[in-house]
């Protein structure tokens, strides 16, 4: 059995529901995890945003004219009478809710109810549309199998277990609905994968069930070599390697959830990236396939804080290091870059909630420098440090200021931290000098 999951443009209109509809309809049995239609999960938010900022009255506008829509897609997807009262009545019920919340305190908790609702209405609307092209399905509601630890990592075996118990008495179908992104914490509590996690609860359920395959489909064929949105001339990668995908979703491509790739690794499920509008495209294959060597792709990385430690005594201070760690530690801030000299240390973080505390303490020990508004950008791909070509990416130095460089801490990747100002110019440079003299 095969996971299939669709991200909120392939639901974001009845055009695309039915795009869908053909892809899934092969009289084989699947998964389906779909996101929120496009654009409502930024609707749930600002709505729970006012409500913490104490405006019921804005948030309840932005309800009613987020209902509206809703109906009008529904009258246009579900022309069965009693399919569309019965939809309507159940949307109805989710927008009855999210008025009852503008009453309330605000609180994570409440914010991820709110936020949930995006995931339910869509997986029931398609559902319901199925049902009315006389298509078998059965909706699989998440909640009941999908839980995260106090970690916030899944419980895998928990999830397996349920999920297979939820498949064994359900009604036999060819197609299984259920939501991405939402899930229960360890409290029971309604929580969520964070921003782009539809991927991340495709490949866990592709993991629970040992699933063939799991595919992702978006509004583009498959993972690109560069950043279509700033880079002219990209090409689609046909195949990548679990660690070049991982590396290319951890450094700023968008078409993927950092954590995609993590829960079918190790059972060795291929992951297939395909495009809603454009089926027949081939794709990008990640799998454990390592065949294929040299510098496959380009991500970027925004919103990054660099930060030079200097220390005259480092090399004679024993534990400088350990000290300097700890004190990222004691306040969550993961590190992604960092290089070393005799007498200092550099490193970023693109976490800065806790920068102003992280400073206070660093500046007990050391003296600091900050560069704010850096980019990582990432180049990937199988051995790159140890393959022939890779020094042409060099050239690039003389044309952009390079702030830091990563090398060597991966075979698979090397990053380059420059100032956002030049990002565009720097993938440019690098498309031109890399993709027209690497094959790939």
């Amino acid at each position: 059995m095969k996971v299939l999951k669709f991200g909120g443009t392939s639901v974001g209109s009845v055009e695309n529901m039915s795009n869908v509809k053909s892809i899934i309809n092969d009289g084989k049995k699947k998964v389906v995890v779909l996101s929120a239609m496009s654009g409502t999960t930024n609707q749930l938010v600002a709505i729970a945003q006012n409500i913490a900022d104490n405006k019921p009255n804005e948030a309840i506008e932005k309800i009613n004219k987020l209902h509206e829509t809703y109906f009008i897609t529904i009258d246009k997807l579900l022309q069965k009478k009693g399919l569309n009262e019965d939809v309507k009545t159940y949307v109805s019920g989710v927008f009855n809710f999210l008025v009852e919340c503008t009453y309330k305190v605000f609180s994570e908790n409440l914010e991820n109810q709110i936020v949930a609702q995006g995931e339910l209405l869509s997986t029931y609307m398609f559902n319901s549309y199925l049902k009315q092209e006389n298509i078998s399905s059965t909706l699989l509601p998440a909640l009941s199998f999908m839980r995260i630890d106090e970690f916030k990592e899944p419980e895998i075996d928990h999830i397996a277990k349920n999920l297979q118990a939820i498949l064994n008495n359900a009604e036999d179908s060819l197609i299984y609905i259920t939501q991405g992104f939402i899930c229960l914490n360890n409290n029971d509590e309604i929580s969520n994968l964070q921003r782009g996690g539809s991927d991340y609860t495709a490949t866990i359920i592709g993991a629970a069930i040992k699933a063939e395959e799991v595919q992702i489909w978006t509004d583009i064929d498959g993972m690109h070599n560069n950043d279509p949105r700033h880079v002219d001339n990209t090409k689609p990668i046909s195949n990548l390697s679990f660690d070049e995908a991982a590396e290319l979703a951890y450094f700023g491509a968008k078409i993927l959830h950092p954590q995609t790739v993590t829960p079918v690794r190790a059972d060795n499920i291929p992951v297939r990236l395909k495009n809603t509008m454009n089926p027949e495209a081939h794709g990008t294959l990640i799998s454990s396939d390592t065949s294929e060597n040299g510098i496959k792709a380009i991500a970027a990385k925004d919103n990054i804080t660099a930060i030079k430690i200097k220390s005259a005594r480092m090399l004679q201070a024993h534990g400088f290091l350990k000290k300097v760690f700890e004190i990222f530690e004691t306040y969550k801030t993961s590190i992604d870059m960092i290089t070393t000299s005799e007498v200092a240390v550099s490193l970023t973080i693109d976490d800065d909630r806790n920068l102003d505390k992280i400073l206070a303490e660093l500046d007990k020990i050391a003296l600091i420098e900050v560069d704010k508004n850096q980019s990582i950008v990432c180049l990937v791909g199988h051995s790159i440090v140890n393959h022939q070509d890779t020094y042409k990416l060099f050239q690039i130095l003389q044309d952009v200021k390079i702030r830091m460089i990563s090398y060597g801490g991966s075979n698979n990747n090397i990053s380059l931290l420059i100032d956002t100002k030049h990002k565009i110019k720097t993938l440019q440079k690098l498309n031109d000098y890399l993709f027209e003299l690497v094959t790939l």
